[in-house]
């Protein structure tokens, strides 16, 4: 079976400031507009495809697999704009990052809710 995500939509109330902020922190090139939407493109060929909507924002988890120098350089600009971050999705430990894998990781939220997460390894399913 060869089945690959292609893209998702990420709803927002503004996607001019939901894609400058991602851009911003991890160093993304220009959101390009399709339709009505901005999208954001990944180095795996996936994309974020930023609608903005007026009915309430459900948060969704978006993870990031992005190597030890970028993640450091996300977490200065996280610490830099003053984000709240956390080492765990339940928001429990404030402050900190997380290690699993051999890899660095933190939680952090979007301007509409969305649970970011930057890692530099991915987690070991099934083994």
């Amino acid at each position: 079976m060869n089945v690959q995500l292609n893209h998702t939509i990420v709803w927002c109330r503004d996607k001019q400031a939901s894609t400058r902020f991602l851009q911003d922190i991890l160093d993304l090139p220009a959101p390009v507009p399709f339709g009505e939407m901005l999208v954001v493109q990944m180095a795996n060929d996936v994309s974020l495809d930023f609608f903005d909507s007026d009915e309430p924002i459900s948060s969704q988890h978006y993870a990031f697999l992005i190597g030890d120098e970028e993640f450091e350089r996300a977490f200065v600009r996280i610490r830099e704009r003053g984000i709240q971050y956390w080492a765990d999705p339940g928001k429990q430990r404030a402050g900190e990052t997380y290690l699993h894998n051999g890899g660095r990781g933190l939680y952090f939220d979007d301007p509409d809710g969305h649970l970011l997460e930057l890692m530099t390894r991915p987690y070991a399913v099934g083994g």
